[in-house]
């Protein structure tokens, strides 16, 4: 090889191999220090190492310490204009569902605050009452084409779209403002009442006539009242006995369920009356 090359600086080149050091020119007056001599042991997770002072470099990944008292756990509200506040109100499992639905059809037990006591939702008020308005735009209307065809054949017939814009406005403006009105009232006369618990009864209140909507099309006056005020008196008695097994201690329980009866039966009265003439 060349001289010249050989001669060439290589130590600043990156990648390059530095050249090997006789053992004449080693010196030997350099200690070698233990590594326990050398100071703190060396950690790739602490960088600088801990020099033994205040200083204190970059530490491993620790959970952080929290001094003082323990942080509580914050809870989901978010806002009122926040979808996310109200996730909590619809975390429910389909059993649970079923289980309140088969508690509605059955007014006299009285227990059903018991059993949504540890988590009372809005789901059943949201599905059942947007259930109930597409069964009675569409069932309305299939009936007073029934009726129409059954007096006179050759009349022409035209679905009434009113009947969704009516349907809706009244069944959940009735679910959303009648237990407002009670849940205000009762706080005004001092009386424990909790609005989520109130939304909670009312909607599932409503999801008797659901079914009982389908045999409303037999084309029978008299068997359509018949039908309309049982599916009214079963749906008053759950509110109201259910208002009494809540509202025990309170002296004007009377008062309370005899008003929360007479509007369910008003609304099973304008059920029949508007879209099954």
């Amino acid at each position: 090889m060349d001289e010249s090359f050989a001669n060439l600086q290589t130590s600043h080149l990156l990648g390059s191999v530095p050249a090997v050091i006789s053992d004449d020119k080693r010196s030997t007056n350099v200690p070698i220090a233990s590594v326990n001599e050398a100071g703190p042991s060396a950690n790739m997770q602490i960088f600088p190492p801990n020099l033994g002072n205040n200083t204190k470099g970059y530490q491993t990944l620790e959970s952080p310490t929290v001094e003082g008292p323990e942080l509580q756990p914050s809870n989901n509200w978010k806002g009122f204009f926040n979808v996310y506040s109200y996730t909590q109100y619809f975390d429910v499992d389909t059993d649970v569902v079923l289980n309140r639905l088969m508690s509605s059809l059955y007014p006299t037990s009285g227990d059903f605050f018991n059993k949504i006591d540890a988590n009372p939702d809005l789901y059943g008020l949201v599905w059942i009452c947007t259930t109930l308005v597409f069964v009675l735009a569409s069932l309305g209307n299939c009936a007073t084409y029934l009726v129409k065809k059954r007096t006179d054949s050759n009349a022409p017939w035209i679905f009434d779209v009113n009947y969704m814009n009516l349907a809706a406005s009244i069944i959940y403006g009735y679910a959303i403002i009648v237990p407002l009105g009670f849940y205000f009232s009762l706080r005004y006369m001092g009386s424990k009442a909790d609005l989520l618990r109130f939304w909670c009864l009312w909607g599932y209140s409503l999801f008797i006539f659901v079914p009982t909507s389908l045999p409303l099309l037999i084309p029978v006056e008299f068997l359509r009242w018949v039908i309309i005020l049982l599916a009214g008196s079963a749906s008053s008695c759950f509110v109201a006995l259910n208002l009494r097994s809540y509202l025990e201690t309170n002296n004007d329980i009377t008062v309370v369920m005899a008003a929360a009866f007479g509007l369910q039966m008003v609304l099973s009265i304008f059920i029949k009356v508007w879209f099954f003439p």
